[in-house]
């Protein structure tokens, strides 16, 4: 990984949409105990498109593998080998019953040379 990378603040490298935000704001005030949870963002192998995203809250993080940050008060977990493939990313939301067929978040990569029609995976 590149030393630059690494030396870069992450929440400067994704972004959250004003929808995001605002949607994962909703699940955090939700949860019964909501304190100590991270949206961990990240990639793993597999998919249609040879990697799919992860999108999950997590209270596990590894001071070893993972940088955490804040992102308009929202708790950050991201992997370093992750953050290689997400930097320049924006997590978006849309409630729109057509995009994806019943909305959600959406994925916003620019360096994707191709997505799946499905949103949730890409080839790098």
């Amino acid at each position: 990984m590149s030393e630059t990378l690494l030396a870069t603040s992450p929440a400067a490298l994704i972004g959250l949409s004003p929808a995001a935000v605002k949607k994962l704001r909703e699940i955090l005030a939700a949860q019964e105990n909501p304190e100590g949870f991270y949206l961990r963002l990240g990639v793993r192998g597999g998919g249609c498109s040879g990697f799919s995203y992860v999108l999950e809250f997590d209270r596990d993080v590894d001071p070893k593998y993972d940088r955490t940050f804040e992102i308009e008060g929202i708790p950050v977990v991201v992997d370093r080998k992750s953050l290689v493939f997400l930097a320049g990313i924006t997590l978006d939301y849309t409630g729109d019953l057509h995009i994806l067929g019943e909305g959600g978040f959406v994925f916003q990569n620019p360096n994707a040379a191709r997505t799946c029609g499905c949103g949730t995976s890409f080839q790098a």
